[in-house]
Order: structure tokens, then C-alpha cells, then sequence
């Protein structure tokens, strides 16, 4: 049974072998929290997208779409609270310099027999408790000291009162003291549009998508012939400086949101029903791009770590190699939002019903997930290592829809003209329609093995059968390694099947 570091490492190590995934400038050392996708990558993220965009917009009379601006007015983030109010708690190690969340360093004192032997730290994770537990043992060794280790109790950083914060000791030098009292840090980048580099020309990278939608509110009522309830959907890049990214892209300072602001009439019961409506929803996509109940699973926040706006929020979350975590979130928001930029521009932005001729601004239900974290999800999900004849295999089961390559097109050996020939005029057809890979190079079970660790849902082989027999063609199955002959035309309709679900 692997462990969940090594599991991880090794969907890190597959993700830049096969070019899924490349750290940042990597040739320059990198940057912590940005990377680049490769060939691999960016068709899967781009399968992903468009699946998205094909259920959530193109396939729902309800929802239209928006593409807005990275930069906005500075306005519309005093607007929404971001400039006062988008901060974590950040504390440094003034030893090693190294910067922690205060709400995701944890500390406990160490007691045994009711005596204090001084404190333990550890950094938020599924085993903290764990470690914790054998850094506390490892100071009653060192300590020498005799009776019975009572259970630890972990609490956040920034919960503990400044006396106990002195005490508490680093992770990166284990010395109680050298760490600073939590600070409020703002996470939103900075940036200045014009010639002059003053307070007048500041304004910010986006932290989400979601302001822009807000912003853009009464233009689509007004161009968009769109009738409550109505959805305004938007995939973009977001940037947060997180004070301390994390777990490969899972926790990234760029990354990309794929976003709804469902619009709907105010009312108790009316986003209630529609809140539950829109978790089914959610959930049904993610297992329609092959993520099983097996990882799925819902978390509903308690009301009192609720932001102030909010009514609800119900993360669906995803068992990652490294623990459980949000993958989307499902917010109920109120009408705060469209509230505080009518106040705020002095543009009314008031819906005017038919029905009941009644001005009012509609409450929103937001179903928000990461492009990223998406990917990861579907990445680890796809993730398997399996025995082939004896043979050890690397394989990606990915749902053939998002898939980054749907084919792999051989001819069985390659110093046989009318097989490449035959070959290629397939992958020339296929290309049309699908991105497919062609392969002429070493034995045929060496190809297969290639393209079932780039996640290749189908191996397509043209043989002797095929050009001296009836013309049919081999189609392996990625995950079974089954096979089975069929003509062309079918191959197409078989693939088209399997795909466009």
C-alpha cells in the first residue's frame, strides 16, 4: 500500500515526464505557486473547460456565458470587500524566514503527569495529529521523563493568546520564541494601469471571476433577453498571492476558475430548492467526467464559519492522495453582492419582474470550482499501476471525454508500405475530428504501453487483415486490453459513441 507522499510524488513525477504539468520558469529555479502546462496538459485542461462549458451553458436553456476583463475598476473590490477584507493571518519564522498561515499551523503543549515539557508545532495535513504525537514523544525522551503523555490538543496558531504563542515552536528550526504574532496579510496582487506609477494608477490582478459578473449584471438583463432564473457562467484566470501554496497545483498563486452566479427570486424556500438542485448538478458532472462516489463527497459549512453574506455553502470535496479537500463550492450568497455595487457605482441594478411587476435585486446561488484543482482531481482519479502479461503498467483511465488524446494510430510494422500507408490515411481522418497520436516505432505492446500512460483510451492497429483481408481494423480497449475488429465506419461511430456522452 503506497503512502500518500509517494503517491502524490508520483503523480508529480508522470505529470512532467508526459508533459502534463512543468514547474514555472524551471530552468530559472522556478517560482513557488505557478506553473505551466504542457502539450498533455493543456488538452486535458481544455476537455475539461469545454466539457464544462457544453453541460453548464450549451446545454442548458438558462445559462449564458461572459468573458470579463483580468483588470477592473479598483472600485468594484472596495465594492465587494476584497481591499479591506481579502487577508489571511500570516506569521514568519524570524530564524529561517520561512512564512506559515497562522490558521494552518497548529500547536498543542506537551504534558505528562499534569507537568509541562514545553510545546510542539505542526503544519495542517490529514497525519498532523500524527506527528504531532511523535514530536511530543521524541521531547519526553529527550526529557527522560517517566509517566503518562497526555493527549495532545491542537489548536490553530492565531487562536492561541499571545503567552502561548512564545512558546509555541517553529516547524522549520523546532525553537520555541523566533516565531511573530499573526499578522493580516492581503493576498491580492497589485498592478498600475497608465504612464504614472502613483496611488491614481493602482489596481489589482482579479482574486475570482465571480465581481466581473456582478459588474456585467444589468448589461446582460439588458442585451442577453434572459428571464429570472437565469445563470451568466465565465471561465478566467484568478490570482491570489497565497502566503503558502501547496500541495502541487492544488494550492497554486495563478490558477483558473470555471464560475456560475445563478440568479433567482428572493424568497426562503426559493434558493433553498435551488441550492439543492444545483449540488445534484454539480456532482452528476464531476461523476460524468469519471470521478466515482468512491472520492466524492459533500461538506456543509456550519453556520458560524459562514461568510457574513452568506445563507449556505456546501463544498462537494475530492479524496486527493494527500487528504480530503473542497474541489467546488456551492454558495447561497444573497443579494450582497449586486447590493453593495448598486451602492457603491449609484447604478441601479434592480430586476424588474413581469409577473408580479415588482423591482427587486435577485438573490444568487453560486456553484465555483477551480480549473486546476479539477484537473488534479482528474488526474489522481485516472491514476493506476496494474500487471499486463507479468509486465508492470502505468496507466491513466481518463474518461475518453476529457481524455487529452482519444487514438493512437499504428501499423502493425513499419517496413510494410501498405500498412503505413493505410495507417496514416486513418490518422489523417481521425485528425478531423479528434486529437490522435501516430506511432510506427518499436513493437506493437511497447506502443500500447505509451500511449496507455499518456491515458489513450483507444490503440488502433492496421494489420495484414486489413489491407489483404476485409478491411477491418483492431480497436484496443486502454483499460481491459481487450480487442476487438471493426470496420472503419464503425470505428467511428464506436468512438463517437464512447466520446461525445
Amino acid at each position: 500500500m503506497k503512502s500518500e507522499n509517494s503517491l502524490i510524488e508520483e503523480i508529480v513525477s508522470l505529470s512532467k515526464r508526459k508533459g502534463f504539468v512543468f514547474q514555472s520558469s524551471e530552468i530559472y529555479g522556478g517560482l513557488n505557486g505557478f506553473f505551466d502546462y504542457g502539450p498533455l496538459g493543456v488538452e486535458l485542461r481544455k476537455n475539461i473547460k469545454d466539457a464544462w462549458w457544453e453541460d453548464m451553458v450549451r446545454r442548458r436553456d438558462d445559462v449564458v456565458g461572459l468573458d470579463s476583463s483580468i483588470i477592473m475598476n479598483p472600485k468594484v473590490w472596495e465594492a465587494s470587500g476584497h481591499i479591506d477584507g481579502f487577508t489571511d493571518p500570516m506569521v514568519d519564522c524570524k530564524e529561517s524566514k520561512m512564512r506559515y498561515r497562522a490558521d494552518q499551523l497548529f500547536a498543542a503543549e506537551i504534558l505528562v503527569d499534569e507537568e509541562s515539557l514545553g510545546w510542539v508545532s505542526v503544519i495542517e495535513s490529514e497525519t498532523m495529529e500524527a506527528d504531532a504525537l511523535k514530536k511530543a514523544e521524541m521531547v519526553k525522551r529527550k526529557a527522560a521523563k517517566q509517566g503518562e503523555l497526555q493527549k495532545l490538543s491542537l489548536t490553530s496558531y492565531d487562536e492561541l493568546n499571545p503567552d502561548q504563542q512564545e512558546q509555541v515552536p517553529s516547524p522549520a528550526t523546532g525553537k520555541p520564541g523566533s516565531l511573530t504574532p499573526p499578522r493580516e496579510f492581503n493576498m491580492m496582487f497589485e498592478t498600475h494601469v497608465g504612464a504614472l506609477k502613483d496611488g491614481s494608477s493602482k489596481s489589482f490582478l482579479r482574486p475570482e471571476t465571480a465581481q466581473g459578473i456582478f459588474a456585467n449584471f444589468k448589461n446582460i438583463v439588458d442585451t442577453g433577453r434572459v428571464k429570472l432564473p437565469f445563470g451568466i457562467a465565465q471561465i478566467g484566470k484568478a490570482f491570489r498571492n497565497e502566503i503558502t501554496p501547496r500541495n502541487f497545483i492544488f494550492r497554486s498563486r495563478e490558477f483558473e476558475q470555471m464560475e456560475i452566479e445563478y440568479f433567482i427570486p428572493p424568497g426562503e424556500e426559493e434558493w433553498k430548492k435551488f441550492h439543492q438542485e444545483w449540488i445534484g448538478v454539480r456532482k452528476a458532472w464531476f461523476k460524468g467526467i469519471g470521478l466515482t462516489d468512491d472520492h466524492l463527497g459533500e461538506e456543509v459549512h456550519p453556520q458560524e464559519k459562514l461568510a457574513h453574506y452568506a445563507q449556505a455553502c456546501t463544498d462537494i470535496t475530492f479524496k486527493f492522495p494527500f487528504g480530503e479537500h473542497e474541489l467546488e463550492g456551492i454558495a447561497a450568497r444573497g443579494n450582497f453582492d449586486l447590493t453593495q455595487h448598486q451602492k457603491y457605482s449609484g447604478k441601479s441594478l434592480e430586476y424588474f419582474d413581469e409577473g408580479s411587476k415588482q423591482k427587486f435585486l435577485p438573490h444568487v446561488i453560486e456553484p465555483s470550482l477551480g480549473v486546476d484543482r479539477t484537473f488534479l482531481a482528474v488526474l489522481c482519479s485516472a491514476y493506476s499501476v496494474d500487471e499486463i502479461d507479468g509486465e508492470k503498467r502505468t496507466v491513466l483511465r481518463f474518461h475518453p471525454r476529457v481524455a487529452p488524446i482519444k487514438a493512437g494510430i499504428f501499423p502493425l510494422v513499419k517496413n510494410k508500405p501498405a500498412l503505413v500507408e493505410r495507417a496514416k490515411q486513418l490518422y489523417s481522418k481521425l485528425q478531423r475530428k479528434w486529437n490522435v497520436t501516430y506511432d510506427q516505432g518499436g513493437a506493437i505492446g511497447r506502443r500500447y504501453r505509451r500511449i496507455d500512460e499518456a491515458g489513450v483510451p483507444f490503440g488502433i492497429t492496421i494489420d495484414f487483415d486489413t489491407v489483404e483481408g476485409d478491411g477491418s481494423i483492431t480497436v484496443r480497449d486502454r483499460d481491459t486490453t481487450e480487442q476487438v475488429r471493426m470496420s472503419e465506419e464503425e470505428l467511428f461511430a464506436y468512438m463517437d459513441s464512447k466520446i461525445s456522452t
